[in-house]
């Protein structure tokens, strides 16, 4: 596809210092990572205060401000923006709750990746505490999550950013679900 060999001839040029890359970088990728905030945010709760604009913006600002990493692919910028938003949302919820003091908690909804019962909100802290004691257990798994969940992204691009089969996407997704149903069933017990 040649949208896909522009972006990682326009990283690398980017990670060499190339300031005509990064100006023409910046719209390509500003519109996928605007796709991937879409795609998280719509299945949130309604209410949520975290708005696409700002998610995409504070990624955005966060991806073009790093230095020392040596762009391999456009998979690896949107591997590396995944973890990004993951942070950034997580980082919002807990400064949510320390400002409402022990207010109620930021929570989303899992929509169509149901990890918890269909219909119950998830809290973005105990997800994000759950999925590093996953990472413990099992890396691969913890970062498909990662890449579906809180990046959007779809079996075939999560295949493509980790180098793996969509057959095993698929597997470490369904296993992760499962698990992480389990510990968060768990927590709120």
């Amino acid at each position: 596809m040649p949208a896909e060999v522009n972006i990682t001839e326009l990283l690398v040029g980017y990670g060499r210092g190339d300031k005509e890359a990064l100006d023409q970088l910046m719209p390509i990728v500003y519109d996928e990572l605007r796709r991937q905030a879409a795609r998280y945010l719509r299945r949130e709760q309604a209410g949520h205060t975290l708005q696409t604009t700002a998610l995409i913006h504070e990624a955005y600002v966060r991806l073009v401000d790093q230095r020392n990493v040596h762009w391999q692919n456009r998979a690896h910028f949107f591997g590396i923006a995944a973890q990004l938003m993951r942070r950034i949302l997580v980082d919002h919820a807990r400064t949510k709750k320390r400002v409402k003091r022990g207010g109620s908690d930021v929570r989303v909804s899992l929509g169509d990746a149901t990890v918890a019962v269909k219909g119950q909100d998830l809290d973005v802290v105990a997800l994000d505490e759950a999925l590093d004691r996953l990472a413990r257990i099992d890396e691969q798994q913890s970062r498909v999550v990662e890449l579906r969940f809180f990046s959007g992204l779809t079996v075939e691009e999560t295949a493509e950013v980790m180098g793996i089969s969509k057959a095993t996407v698929k597997r470490d997704w369904s296993m992760a679900k499962a698990w992480l149903h389990r510990e968060l069933s768990n927590e709120r017990d």
